[in-house]
């Protein structure tokens, strides 16, 4: 039985997330019920990232184990036949047995997309957040950095989550700004729920004057939820990349 990779991306806006729920479609739902028609069994995908609701993702990695008459280089085109267009195959390969999209990745870059002006664009309104209000991206920046390294972000973890440890390593902190607004990138060994929009949320206070850069280290050192900013909404998040040896 060969272990399958799978590397997507897809328009989250439709979708109540990528891991199969009660109530509402996921990607893993669409995915399955397409991959299990070429296996003519089911199939059960595993993903390298549990991307919320609304979150959409540029390079998001799976894996699957089947033995399918498909060759592997045409598994794209088959697989996307059965997919709607808000989901799409890029690439397919075989992988080590032992190969698991989540537990075999090194980190994960997560994309942040922040649009301004005073005219929301009705084009861009399911992938980034508008800010009307100009932010001082100098500061954020500064801030940003603060927040690099290994740290317990308890603070910036959503409630809900049954992890054992909230202890993670922010590898990288970017910024690309450019006329329309600002682009934000997290590169981490791991995100715990939501941490990545609550980053945002808080870097947007600071942008906006609402609490300075040098609250990075006590917000951190406090543990606590309400000491961070809000959460971002998810139309602006992208899992841009799976980092892998």
């Amino acid at each position: 039985m060969a272990n399958y990779m799978l590397t997507l991306e897809y328009d989250g806006t439709a979708y109540s997330g990528f891991q199969i729920q009660k109530n509402g479609i996921t990607i893993q739902d669409v995915l399955e019920e397409a991959v299990g028609k070429i296996a003519k069994e089911p199939v059960k995908v595993i993903a390298a990232g549990r991307t919320d609701a609304g979150v959409h993702a540029l390079n998001q990695v799976v894996n699957f184990h089947s033995n399918l008459s498909v060759p592997v280089e045409k598994l794209p085109i088959a697989i996307n036949s059965l997919l709607p267009r808000d989901i799409r195959v890029k690439s397919c390969r075989i992988a080590a047995d032992d190969f698991h999209a989540r537990y075999s990745a090194l980190a994960k870059t997560y994309l942040y997309r922040i649009r301004q002006g005073e005219i929301e664009s009705a084009f861009e309104r399911n992938y980034c957040w508008w800010i009307k209000r100009r932010l001082n991206i100098v500061l954020m920046l500064e801030a940003g950095r603060l927040l690099e390294g290994t740290h317990d972000f308890a603070a910036f973890a959503a409630s809900g989550s049954s992890v054992k440890s909230t202890v993670r390593t922010l590898i990288r902190y970017e910024q690309a700004a450019f006329a329309g607004g600002v682009e934000l990138r997290f590169t981490a060994d791991g995100f715990l729920y939501r941490m990545a929009r609550n980053l945002v949320g808080t870097l947007v206070d600071v942008g906006l004057g609402k609490r300075e850069p040098a609250e990075i280290p006590a917000i951190i050192a406090s543990r606590n939820r309400d000491c961070a900013g809000a959460t971002a909404p998810a139309s602006g998040l992208f899992l841009e990349k799976v980092w892998y040896e």
